[in-house]
């Protein structure tokens, strides 16, 4: 909920000082954003294509008021140190954060981009006849940060949208500022199906997110989200992208002649609810993201062994049936995100109890879960696991941590 709080600084002057709480999602990208054409503005080398996971979301309180002396910004109970992460600072430094609160703001979009001494944003605060408001940010996740589970995107997402209602700023002004703290953010806005466009405009005027297909268009897909490992990452996805941009021939191949005729492929797919070019496409961009981090210089290393062991289960698992039931993401990270059709999820969670020996206690969170309720799934996954055999896969313990299961998710909303 949003609130005003009434602050003293003296026995006659009382200042309002405000906040608001917001969850906001993550998402995951069916076509991959991987590398930007311009690293001040966050303006992505080509379009992308992801789904919401309500499920997995960021928790998060900003509170703006001149009492707070400093911007700061806590995660998961630890202080973040803003001096070394500078996508808060430009984040905070959007002059549309601080125009009602006494303060101008020049930005890179002026004549001061990456003038020395100031960072990429340069800018400079000027008071106007009142103080200063400082964001102060508390924010929490229900999954693990920093292994390729979107949690920049979910976290920018939420601050972006809670500045939004505090500053009553319009979906450009709030695309930008969750873009420019983490380029992937900007997709966590809207719900459903949401196209991230590059845009070819050097300011990135025509960068923006738009809705593929609501919500409720596809009510019988589901995504399963696989936890390996809740380990952070050796490189981070910025560095990771810089990298490739850099130094993968692949990458530049991708941009131009691969990106184009797959969004243009996937659209249809989701507008007439099409699994099988949907899959296709899903696991083709899964393979070529992590394909290009290989191609870079030094290579990029991102899934684990248990990541290999489920993609290979679940190309087994289609093979086995003829048809793709199932398909396979992952970014940049371990973890896996399952996409399939509510009628494949007994033959899937069966592979996973059979291959990877599941815990019972996990297909119990499932069919507890909100975008599910199925009573007895426990006794009919173990009743079927004899039944299925997938050719060329091994069993292997202690693979998957945890489970969440979600559909199709919805926009931030405000708590």
């Amino acid at each position: 909920m949003e609130r005003n709080i009434a602050i003293s600084d003296s026995p006659s002057n009382f200042i309002a000082t405000k906040e608001v709480t917001v969850i906001a999602p993550i998402n995951i990208a069916i076509i991959k954003y991987w590398g930007k054409r311009d690293e001040d503005l966050v303006l992505p080398l080509n379009d992308s294509i992801s789904v919401n996971i309500n499920e997995l979301y960021a928790k998060t309180r900003v509170r703006v008021g001149p009492q707070i002396e400093k911007d700061t910004v806590s995660i998961n109970g630890k202080v973040v140190d803003l001096s070394k992460l500078n996508r808060f600072r430009r984040c905070f430094a959007v002059s549309l954060f601080r125009k009602t609160a006494g303060c101008r703001v020049k930005s890179c979009f002026g004549a001061n981009k990456g003038r020395k001494g100031e960072g990429c944003w340069g800018f400079e605060r000027q008071r106007v006849g009142a103080k200063v408001r400082e964001p102060k940010v508390v924010s929490t996740t229900n999954f693990p940060t920093d292994a390729g589970l979107a949690s920049s995107a979910a976290g920018f997402a939420a601050i972006a949208f809670a500045m939004g209602r505090l500053y009553n700023l319009n979906k450009d002004e709030i695309e930008r500022i969750a873009r420019l703290g983490s380029g992937s953010s900007c997709r966590s806005l809207l719900g459903g199906f949401i196209h991230w466009k590059a845009g070819t405009c050097a300011d990135g005027s025509d960068c923006c997110c738009e809705v593929v297909a609501p919500t409720e268009h596809w009510s019988t897909l589901r995504a399963m989200i696989l936890v390996t490992s809740n380990n952070s990452k050796d490189v981070g996805s910025t560095d990771g992208m810089r990298k490739s941009t850099q130094t993968s021939e692949l990458l530049s191949h991708r941009v131009k002649e691969v990106v184009p005729k797959r969004v243009s492929r996937l659209l249809e797919a989701i507008k007439s609810r099409n699994f099988e070019d949907f899959a296709t496409i899903t696991m083709a961009e899964s393979n070529q993201l992590h394909a290009i981090c290989m191609d870079t210089m030094p290579p990029l290393r991102y899934m684990n062994k248990n990541s290999w062991h489920l993609l290979r289960i679940m190309e087994a698992l289609n093979t086995s049936i003829g048809s793709k039931c199932v398909a396979y993401t992952f970014d940049a990270g371990p973890n896996c995100c399952l996409f399939f059709e509510r009628d494949s999820m007994l033959r899937v969670l069966t592979a996973l109890l059979k291959y990877c020996r599941l815990s019972t206690s996990l297909i119990d969170k499932v069919a507890t879960s909100v975008a599910e309720e199925w009573l007895d799934l426990r006794n009919e996954v173990v009743a079927l696991q004899d039944s299925i055999t997938l050719e060329g896969v091994e069993q292997m313990e202690h693979v998957v941590e945890d489970v969440i299961l979600s559909h199709v998710g919805a926009e931030p909303r405000v708590i």
